[in-house]
């Protein structure tokens, strides 16, 4: 019996690679990024296709892999570049890699802050510039973070990780969620805030929702002047959450006192100005980017589709009322 054919968009999958060649026919893309041109083309006859969140697997991508098509497994948490609707519609399971990022990316957060109010980024360029002379009492004065209010807009596994390392940190945390937690409150001492309470009030103002119509450009011109001018704005969500214009005219002009960044609207073609910019720290969308992190989101990609092609429910299943309707028939 031929082998069920999947399609691998990275090199990523380390170890577990060669645990997939086993029981199917795997053909990776070699190369850094692949176009939508050779992905259709790539697609084409596949049960399985293991993205990351890079590609747009939209409904013309479905088209060109046909019928075949049982599971798109994301190497992501978000899966903000997979049309989940026209998946459901088709019967394809959306799977993604919850919990294992969580930790990592809340330590990219106090990172981030810490740069930023400590001026390590700025340190470092300073020294390799060749101006530093020798020990000055008020050279690169920086601002601790004990006491400091971090606000966290986003109380999912990742905001939750990061209100519990702030809090660890001697910072007070006051967050913004669709939905109130009164026992997380209770439990590390959190305060709940509307969007704008936690604005005008946050040292720091770390992003963690995920990209939806809801959250796009949720934060713009409005909401980076209801912020302190000597707060900070973290993101390590998804590039989009963010006005990115506006946020470069607040920072310019002062609006804020900073922002670390770890993601863009378009990653392709980061905005310039920024890198002029020096109350900025960026990162290359890296939060997540620690061996122990990338190796258990490999493991929960393989898994997934291990178990949507052996007839059993992926763990982190996204549309849900596939496997259901499945089940029905």
């Amino acid at each position: 019996m031929e082998k069920k054919k999947i399609f691998v968009t990275h090199v990523f999958l380390d170890k577990y690679l060669k645990e997939l060649k086993e029981k199917y026919q795997v053909v990776v893309w070699s190369e850094k990024d692949i176009g939508k041109e050779d992905l259709l083309k790539e697609v084409k006859g596949v049960t399985g296709i293991i993205s990351t969140l890079t590609e747009k697997i939209d409904a013309e991508v479905m088209d060109a892999a046909g019928s075949s098509l049982k599971i798109i497994s994301n190497y992501a948490v978000g899966y903000d570049n997979v049309d989940v609707k026209e998946a459901t519609k088709r019967g394809i399971c959306v799977t993604n890699t919850p919990g294992v990022l969580t930790e990592s990316v809340a330590e990219e957060v106090i990172a981030l802050t810490l740069a930023l109010f400590r001026r390590i980024a700025e340190g470092d360029r300073f020294i390799r510039s060749g101006k530093y002379k020798g020990w000055e009492p008020d050279l690169l004065l920086g601002t601790g973070i004990k006491d400091k209010v971090m606000g966290i807009v986003g109380l999912g596994r990742i905001g939750r990780w990061t209100a519990r390392m702030a809090g660890a940190l001697g910072m007070k945390v006051i967050y913004f969620n669709r939905h109130r937690d009164e026992e997380f409150e209770e439990e590390y001492d959190v305060v709940y805030h509307t969007l704008d309470q936690l604005l005008e009030q946050a040292d720091v103002v770390s992003l963690s929702v995920p990209l939806t119509e809801e959250t796009r450009h949720l934060i713009g011109e409005r909401e980076l002047k209801l912020m302190k001018k000597t707060a900070l704005l973290v993101n390590t969500a998804r590039g989009a959450v963010v006005d990115e214009k506006m946020l470069i005219k607040a920072l310019k002009e002062r609006w804020i006192a900073g922002a670390g960044l770890d993601v863009f609207e378009d990653e392709s073609r980061i905005p310039a100005e920024f890198f002029e910019l020096s109350n900025t720290v960026l990162t290359p969308h890296t939060a997540s980017a620690t061996v122990e992190a990338r190796l258990a989101m490999a493991r929960i990609v393989v898994d997934n589709v291990n178990d949507a092609l052996e007839g059993r429910q992926p763990a982190s299943l996204i549309n849900t009322d596939v496997w259901k309707e499945n089940a029905k028939k």
